[in-house]
């Protein structure tokens, strides 16, 4: 799994400014339990973030302020409200999106 910032990429990779609760290992290419694609958000100040190819079915939790969720995975993503995957979901099926000022603090992939 890839993070990315578009406008300063050696930043988002050389710092921790996004921590998502995701097992060691995991970074690289696409495998089995993954959700090929891209997930993109906007974070604090407006700025753009994405990850690449995220696992499937493990709760990510955002470490900071996350808003306007698109799903552009193959696979149903699932928004939460509050952190570790709590409170009302909101559902994003392959290739939609929230509204960009819906913020969320937790997010998994796949069917649940």
């Amino acid at each position: 799994m890839r993070f990315f910032r578009p406008a300063l990429v050696a930043v988002a990779v050389a710092g921790c400014t996004l921590a998502l609760a995701v097992p060691a290992g995991a970074a690289g290419t696409a495998k089995a339990g993954t959700a090929k694609g891209w997930f993109a958000w906007v974070g604090p100040k407006g700025a753009p973030f994405f990850i690449e190819n995220p696992p499937d079915g493990r709760c990510l939790t955002m470490s900071q302020e996350s808003q306007g969720a698109h799903n552009g995975t193959a696979l149903p993503a699932t928004v939460y409200p509050q952190k570790e995957c709590k409170g009302t979901p909101l559902r994003l099926p392959p290739g939609h999106h929230a509204p960009r000022n819906a913020p969320f603090a937790s997010v998994k992939f796949g069917s649940h």
